[in-house]
């Protein structure tokens, strides 16, 4: 039987004439950090410091003694890493081994009886694109950064909110393998559904050794009790295994997530049918693929699973960290918990980052979330000449067998943003008929997802209308991205359009206050501090803040918790803005994909959780407008539209209480509609005109209220809105069984108070509230619950909360 030998301990990293220890998987910032001869980048203003150290070539070694590579009884060792970022030249005692050029394959080296110091030499990234741009010429790209010209995470570069921290080393595991005869060398299992049928078709490669070229090899697949055999012809075998009876996986909020154990193993046929190697996946049954077709609208892209159509309730996913080896199993689980308990069903891993490790799509397997997998390709053109060309296509192939097994893995997308540049970002006259990337998104990727994974469905990019007939980006066609509400427009322009999939769209803020303080020790914070400016990495970020700020609240220019406060609210509506509209539009809109879920360092950010992993209020909103149950008032031609939205699988009777209202508390008028909504689908109805608040005085709203849900609509902006100064009771209680710092939270409101929030990491750094933004109207009272306040005193509560005031 094949063994498995891991080479994570002895390893150092040459710096200058000395040696400093190595972690691997690892990187060369985090050894120099270890060894403390590097400041930390994450705080201060510190990330230009540490510049030099993407600019400097650095080598790995260790030691590999003969018992390591002659494993008794065995034929053959291979050196094998998972990950080598980026271009390195590998040694064993002198003799090289293989030289690579990409951070996205995995390298195996014949190492069968050599022994001695075993060295991995890292050029600078820096000077291996740059020796790449020398054969293939200059290509266009969105940041002055050489990305395009090497396979390796573009964001390690820099991107408008990460650090340029440019890495070198192992950031996967390195390990030996010791076997005879013949080892499977890929394992490609093809999942469908037929009626209730799961069908497995099992596609084998194996390799041989010299010795095992001529040998009788039987491969053997089990799955939900079913189990085939088949020969090894040469080096290749197919296996079909027919389940009855399968139960389904489905993404969260459709039904369950069933995952089954998929044994491969191959044995040499003989008296005793000796083991020789062995694969092991959970799979899922399951059947998916996008809805394209054209009609009065446009051209659609709908997510169907197993029959059902889908509205995907999605979040963009980068890099949790600019250096993805700290990235654990542990953390993956967290975030994508967090994603799925704010209502989230689909993830989008984003182009610019990276495939990520096995462990991310074994948790979203289990919890349901649909995974979108980009293809690595981000905002430039990128030559298709060699030696590019030659690793893109073994880059591709490499990763479709690892990830097709997760059944969680729902679409395969060929670029970020690429389509659209070539047509509207100058690209075309720059170019002047150089390659570009288009061949890979529209000939070599989808060739090689059809010939690996035909079960799963491919689009070209995001955003893509699907040919060049149309707009890359039109919103009738495809996927859409919508920029232009953040960058220049207020987000209630979010409501001009309903595109047929909007796979991007945001609004930042900065990260929670604990995190500033962390990041930022010592600095006195204001929107234009050092520390805060160096963390801003958008273009123009702050002025876009500030004018999303001003077009509905008077700008604090001395205040920074005010300012802090209020820019995160408006990301909040900004997002609601966009989702609730989009989503009161379903079928035509199918689905929404926000950027971005999380950060890889604390920055201000269009992140709903900060790069120390803290909630801002974003986040509370997403778990609000992405629940299965929505009540929104829109506004319309005529006047305000109600819109209940429902995603559930049963049908909501819903008894939808409407009241206009003065802003002093008094009621106008008041209207109880009984709707009923059927199963995933949206009931729209204008509201009667007599409940309709006046938008010439400044002092009426609308709220409507139903099962606990609530919505507003405010006709004017809020600095023109008649708020009365907000006046509030509020009582700390310890709930029971509750531990030290944890706490209930009892707001009593004596007026209109809109938008209160407990910030409670003001409380202490790892306290947490349960609630996000809410609105209280006279008399009504909230209870939020927190979790791990250092101080949890009535004065320092108060402290922490804040609200809406009148301009």
């Amino acid at each position: 039987m094949k063994e498995v030998v891991q080479l994570a301990e002895g390893w150092s990293l040459r710096h200058g004439e000395s040696l400093v220890p190595a972690q691997v998987p690892g990187c060369v910032h985090t050894d120099l950090l270890t060894a403390g001869l590097i400041p930390d980048p994450f705080l201060g203003v510190n990330e230009p410091e540490v510049a030099w150290v993407g600019r400097r070539a650095w080598s790995y070694v260790r030691d590999l003694a003969a018992t390591d590579t002659a494993g008794a009884g065995h034929e053959r060792t291979d050196l094998v890493f998972d990950g080598l970022d980026t271009a390195a030249t590998v040694t064993l005692d002198g003799r090289e081994l293989g030289r690579t050029r990409n951070m996205h394959r995995r390298y195996r080296f014949d190492v069968t009886g050599h022994h001695g110091p075993l060295k991995v030499d890292f050029a600078s990234a820096y000077d291996e694109a740059a020796s790449v741009r020398a054969l293939t010429g200059a290509r266009p790209n969105v940041y002055p950064e050489p990305f395009q010209y090497i396979r390796k995470m573009a964001c390690a570069f820099g991107w408008d909110w990460g650090p340029t921290l440019v890495t070198a080393g192992m950031w996967r595991p390195v390990r030996l393998e010791r076997w005879s005869t013949a080892r499977l060398d890929q394992v490609r299992p093809l999942v469908t559904v037929d009626g209730t049928t799961g069908r497995v078709e099992v596609r084998v490669e194996v390799e041989r050794t010299e010795q095992g070229a001529d040998r009788a090899l039987t491969v053997r697949a089990t799955v939900g009790g079913i189990e085939a055999r088949a020969t090894v012809e040469g080096t290749r075998a197919v296996l079909t295994l027919d389940v009855p009876d399968v139960s389904l996986w489905w993404p969260r909020g459709y039904g369950a997530q069933p995952l089954h154990d998929l044994e491969v193993v191959l044995v040499e046929d003989g008296a005793e049918d000796r083991r020789l190697d062995s694969w092991n996946r959970r799979i899922g049954f399951r059947n998916v693929r996008v809805d394209r077709a054209p009609d009065e609208h446009g051209t659609g892209f709908t997510l169907v699973v197993n029959g059902v159509r889908v509205f995907a309730r999605g979040v963009n996913w980068i890099p949790d960290d600019v250096f993805p080896s700290r990235i654990t199993p542990e953390r993956y689980r967290t975030r994508l918990r967090q994603a799925a308990e704010a209502g989230v069903d689909l993830v989008r891993i984003w182009g610019g980052g990276i495939y990520e490790d096995d462990a991310f799509y074994d948790v979203c397997d289990e919890l349901g979330l649909m995974v979108w997998q980009d293809f690595l390709f981000a905002c430039a053109a990128y030559p298709e000449e060699q030696p590019l060309r030659g690793e893109v296509e073994a880059e591709a192939r490499d990763n479709v067998v690892r990830l097709m097994p997760h059944p969680s893995l729902v679409l395969w997308n060929g670029n970020n943003e690429n389509l659209w540049g070539f047509r509207d970002w100058d690209w075309e006259p720059e170019l002047a008929g150089d390659s570009w990337g288009g061949g890979y998104y529209l000939d070599l990727l989808p060739r090689v997802v059809a010939e690996l994974d035909p079960t799963r469905p491919y689009t070209a990019g995001s955003p893509w209308s699907g040919s060049w007939d149309h707009h890359p980006n039109d919103p009738a066609h495809g996927t859409h991205h919508s920029w232009e509400v953040w960058n220049r427009r207020d987000y209630a322009e979010y409501r001009d359009s309903v595109p047929r999939f909007v796979s991007e769209f945001g609004w930042q803020a900065p990260p929670a206050m604990a995190t500033l303080r962390r990041a930022l020790p010592g600095e006195r914070l204001a929107p234009d501090s050092p520390g805060m400016l160096h963390h801003q990495k958008a273009e123009d970020g702050n002025g876009k803040l500030n004018r999303g700020v001003e077009r509905h609240f008077a700008l604090p220019t001395d205040d920074f918790d005010r300012w802090h406060y209020l820019t995160q609210v408006v990301q909040a509506r900004a997002i609601a803005a966009g989702i609730e509209h989009w989503r009161s539009h379903w079928p035509v809109c199918a689905g929404t994909i926000v950027w971005q879920i999380n950060d890889c360092w604390p920055v201000s950010s269009w992140s709903a959780i900060d790069g120390d992993g803290r909630l801002k209020p974003l986040y509370h909103e997403l778990r609000r407008v992405y629940a299965d149950r929505l009540l929104t008032l829109q506004p319309g031609t005529d006047g305000p539209v109600l819109a209940v939205v429902n995603q559930g699988a049963e049908p909501w009777r819903a008894p939808v209480t409407l009241r206009r209202m003065r802003a002093d508390g008094t009621e106008m008028a008041k209207l109880v509609l009984d709707v009923t909504v059927t199963a995933r689908s949206v009931h729209r109805q204008g509201v009667p005109r007599e409940l309709v608040p006046d938008e010439q005085s400044g002092k009426e709203f609308l709220v409507a209220d139903c099962d606990g849900l609530r919505a507003l609509h405010v006709p004017v902006p809020d600095k023109d809105f008649a708020y009365p100064v907000p006046r509030y009771d509020v009582a700390v209680e310890s709930p029971v069984g509750g531990g030290p710092g944890n706490v209930e939270v009892v707001v009593t409101a004596h007026t209109l108070v809109r938008d209160l929030l407990l910030q409670a990491d003001r409380l202490g750094p790892d306290a947490v509230c349960d609630t996000g933004l809410r609105t209280l109207l006279p008399g009504e009272r909230a209870r939020l619950r927190v979790v791990g306040a250092a101080e949890a005193g009535a004065n320092a509560v108060r402290a922490a909360l804040y609200c809406v005031e009148p301009a």
